[in-house]
């Protein structure tokens, strides 16, 4: 029984000498290091070198006269394995008008941001959202790099702030613009298929075409116009998906036509 004591006293002890020696090596520096700050000030502190010299001069100076112009203040920390932690909101004085881009590529996504409560009313949550997936993800980081993704965030950043607010961000990918042309043919196809005639001497069956407008319309409407017009104002788009979804309802509607045309020929 002793023996085990002793056994068990080895062990705690020799536990607490590591969990000391640990803490005695890195004092917190992975949450507070100021010593990775640098002495000046500057609103770009780019540990991880994701952008050039050129690219981080061109940013500071656009930051200062946004923030000057505006009043509201953007910083840019970008970091891999070392991070100042919470010793930059004493360095750069972040409040309630403050927006910090976080840009690490340890994650899946690179972006992270620390939002002011004054920046919410003007960007709400669902824009933070949007603004990660569609410049901070892996396929747009491998397709155009980290120094466009920051830059392209800090821009949409600047044009909204500028504008008084948005509710999503601006700009139509390809991506979601194809994806809106297609729930634009599905609603014309549920439209022209609903239509078509089903009794004698019927030409447009506009009773189905009303109990199946739900469908149709919120398919076209919501899901393939509505998120062009609130992302751009570029009309080609949004010709193209309503173009779709006529040229869906008239392929739907006239399909019974075309079969039976086919089934007369001799």
């Amino acid at each position: 029984m002793q023996q085990f004591r002793q056994s068990a006293w080895v062990i705690l002890v020799t536990l607490v000498l590591v969990l000391a020696t640990s803490l005695a090596a890195s004092p917190g520096w992975a949450l507070n290091n100021p010593n990775l700050l640098p002495a000046e000030p500057t609103p770009v502190v780019d540990l991880a070198k994701s952008l050039t010299s050129i690219q981080e001069s061109a940013l500071v100076e656009d930051l200062a006269t946004f923030e000057a112009e505006t009043g509201w203040k953007l910083r840019v920390l970008t970091q891999f394995d070392r991070t100042p932690g919470i010793a930059v909101k004493e360095f750069w004085g972040l409040d309630h008008k403050s927006v910090l881009l976080v840009a690490d590529a340890r994650g899946g996504n690179i972006l992270n941001f620390s939002v002011g409560d004054a920046v919410y009313p003007l960007l709400p949550r669902t824009f933070w959202i949007e603004l990660q997936t569609r410049f901070g993800n892996q396929f747009f980081v491998r397709e155009h790099g980290e120094d466009q993704a920051i830059l392209a965030a800090i821009s949409s950043l600047e044009s909204c702030l500028r504008q008084g607010g948005c509710r999503v961000v601006p700009g139509l990918p390809r991506e979601q613009w194809i994806l809106t042309l297609i729930t634009s043919v599905i609603g014309g196809l549920v439209l022209g298929f609903a239509a078509q005639p089903r009794q004698e001497g019927q030409f447009f069956a506009w009773q189905w075409a009303l109990i199946f407008a739900p469908l149709w319309g919120m398919l076209f409407v919501v899901f393939g116009i509505g998120p062009v017009v609130s992302r751009t104002t570029e009309w080609l788009p949004l010709f193209r998906n309503t173009a779709g979804f006529a040229i869906g309802a008239l392929v739907a509607y006239l399909t019974p036509f075309l079969g039976r045309s086919s089934t007369s020929d001799p």
